[in-house]
């Protein structure tokens, strides 16, 4: 947003506006920005008065008024996103073989994305896809069931979009919003979630019965509060990104205490040695995103691994299941509550 006059007159002891003080934008933070948003926080109202010229024009134009500490802002944060892009692609590039190691042997991967809003689930998927063969992935994200999907088995409709052979499904959320946001938001009954809860390992236990063929990888990501309310912020004022503001977004920092608990009984009873959990650490996007990709390759063995890479994922950023249910217990019994 821009500051208001009032923002912008001079205060005692303070020099008065120059003839250029009319293009100046907002300063650059060091912060996660990425290049586009830190180019927007550069450029700020600088463009606006300018718009009458050629891109050429304009460039030249707002490279001679800027500041210099704003251009070396600028500058590292184009610069940690290239690199950061950079450091993901030889593992994209893995992710490749894997696909063409499961086409091979008909076998099929199932990823579950769940999680927090706003915990970067949607970032992560897209640069996980992003040069994978599309012919060989799918991403689903269902929408509220209809009528008819309501009277059936909970997860039936998830089962429909589970891969063929040789095929990667990503799930943009699972079938654990019964587990999560369901119960939270009062989109299910409590006999509905008990009953989902006592049985949804052992369905996983079947459709994964099958010789091996079948991945199941279920990834939670957690993002901290803070950095929760300052996504939901930047979607409040992005045009391109209220649409992401839902219904559940709009209670989730209200509701932060009733999810964790949810999160806590999410793992003590889902999480086990054939189909566990990991929680991924994503207030760090990049982080996330590179740490998740390390995981999946790690999950299965193919040919032509590029041995020069490190594929132990940061034991900071993914957590297996049981490790952070002990870090739950612990943290109840020291303050009375859970803090992640």
């Amino acid at each position: 947003m821009a500051a208001s006059d009032s923002n912008d007159a001079p205060r005692k002891g303070e020099a008065g506006p120059t003839e250029l003080d009319p293009f100046i934008g907002p300063k650059i933070k060091k912060s996660s920005l990425t290049s586009t948003s830190a180019i927007q926080r550069a450029v700020g109202r600088m463009d606006s008065k300018i718009k009458a010229m050629s891109v050429e024009g304009r460039v030249k134009k707002i490279m001679e008024l800027m500041k210099r500490q704003d251009k070396d802002r600028l500058i590292r944060e184009i610069l940690l996103e290239y690199y950061a892009n950079e450091e993901l692609k030889p593992y994209q590039a893995e992710l490749i073989k894997l696909q063409r190691h499961l086409e091979k042997n008909n076998m099929k991967m199932i990823i579950l994305f769940d999680g927090r809003d706003a915990s970067g689930k949607g970032g992560t998927i897209r640069r996980v896809t992003r040069y994978m063969n599309e012919k060989r992935y799918r991403v689903v994200a269902l929408g509220k069931p209809s009528s008819d999907q309501k009277t059936e088995l909970h997860i039936k409709r998830y089962i429909q979009q589970f891969p063929h052979a040789g095929e990667i499904v990503l799930f943009d959320r699972s079938w654990y919003n019964r587990a999560m946001v369901e119960p939270v938001m009062g989109f299910c009954t409590d006999e509905q979630y008990r009953r989902f809860m006592k049985k949804v390992v052992t369905y996983e236990k079947n459709f994964l019965d099958d010789g091996g063929k079948t991945i199941l990888i279920k990834l939670y990501f957690s993002v901290s509060k803070e950095e929760q309310q300052r996504r939901f912020e930047r979607r409040k004022n992005d045009p391109l990104r209220q649409w992401k503001l839902s219904e559940v977004d709009l209670q989730a920092q209200e509701l932060w205490d009733e999810f964790t608990k949810k999160k806590f009984l999410l793992l003590k009873k889902t999480h086990t040695p054939k189909t566990p959990w990991f929680i991924v650490r994503s207030d760090d996007k990049h982080l996330a995103r590179l740490e998740t990709i390390k995981l999946i390759l790690g999950r299965v063995r193919y040919r032509g691994r590029n041995r020069k890479l490190d594929y132990t994922p940061n034991p900071d950023v993914v957590i297996p299941g049981d490790r952070e249910l002990k870090n739950m217990q612990q943290e109840f019994k020291q303050y009375g509550k859970f803090l992640s």
